[in-house]
């Protein structure tokens, strides 16, 4: 697997850079714009180290705890209110990067084994 081409991980640094846009871009409701731009910027992070070094298992699970957190952030930062676009966005933005950091693991896996020496 070559550094810098896995789809999943690029989407996961969309969902990042969505959600920490759109903390500034929406209208703030309790800890919104906190909650979106550091766990935005922390998907961005994890989804670069991913990119540039592909075959860290551990960084797979670390994007998808991370779209657990952005999906759940709406109930702990107190922006659950349904006509919030801040919470769709955490919610959708979550759910994809939980999706494809799933999709991630098993190949993730397998260029891990495959540097490992025999």
């Amino acid at each position: 697997m070559k550094k810098w081409t896995r789809w999943e991980d690029w989407v996961a640094v969309g969902v990042g850079l969505v959600a920490a846009v759109c903390a500034f871009a929406l209208p703030q409701m309790g800890a919104s714009m906190t909650w979106m731009v550091i766990v935005g910027v922390l998907l961005i992070a994890a989804g670069v180290a991913n990119l540039a070094m592909p075959g860290m298992v551990a960084m797979e699970y670390v994007q998808l705890a991370l779209g657990a957190l952005l999906f759940v952030a709406p109930w702990l930062g107190g922006y659950a209110d349904m006509q919030s676009g801040a919470a769709w966005v955490s919610w959708i933005g979550g759910a994809v990067a939980v999706i494809v950091a799933a999709l991630a693991v098993r190949p993730a896996m397998h260029m891990h084994d495959q540097t490992l020496p025999h």
